[in-house]
């Protein structure tokens, strides 16, 4: 399955971004109220310039208490990001997924960011498709 496929299947809520900027509090109250697990930082919700997570403002209160909560998303924010293409098959994100140790990337064309993907959007597309397959080889075993 392509991720343009995956795109496709998603509600089309759009990529929640946050401004270079943000504070992590403000940052941590998005990602409670929409129930997702990142957030992409964005100057203008197309660039990205890096992706916060869950998972860094967790490792980041641990390592300094509650006092980081006032600092910026730029403090905390993966910069390097790996994306993928539209284009992309399931099985190669998923592997750029698992190598890289990270559950959410953005779906890039050029420069700008046209979607986000998370690993259970990648498992659930390739699920989909491991059931398709069972189904057309059963079929063809029992002459349907």
């Amino acid at each position: 399955m392509l991720v343009q496929q995956i795109l496709k299947s998603k509600s089309d809520d759009g990529v929640v971004t946050v401004t270079p900027g943000t504070t992590i509090a403000a940052a941590a109250e998005i990602l409670s109220s929409r129930r997702i697990g990142a957030v992409i930082v964005s100057p203008d919700g197309k660039r990205v310039s890096g992706i916060v997570s869950e998972r860094d403002v967790v490792r980041e209160l641990g390592r300094r208490g509650p006092n980081c909560m006032a600092d910026t998303v730029d403090s905390i924010m993966t910069a390097n990001i790996v994306g993928c293409r539209r284009d992309e098959q399931a099985t190669e994100v998923l592997q750029k997924m698992t190598d890289g140790r990270f559950r959410h990337m953005p779906v890039m064309e050029g420069t700008q960011m046209v979607g986000l993907i998370s690993i259970g959007d990648v498992v659930k597309a390739r699920l989909t498709e491991l059931a398709m397959e069972k189904d057309a080889l059963e079929g063809m075993i029992k002459g349907f």
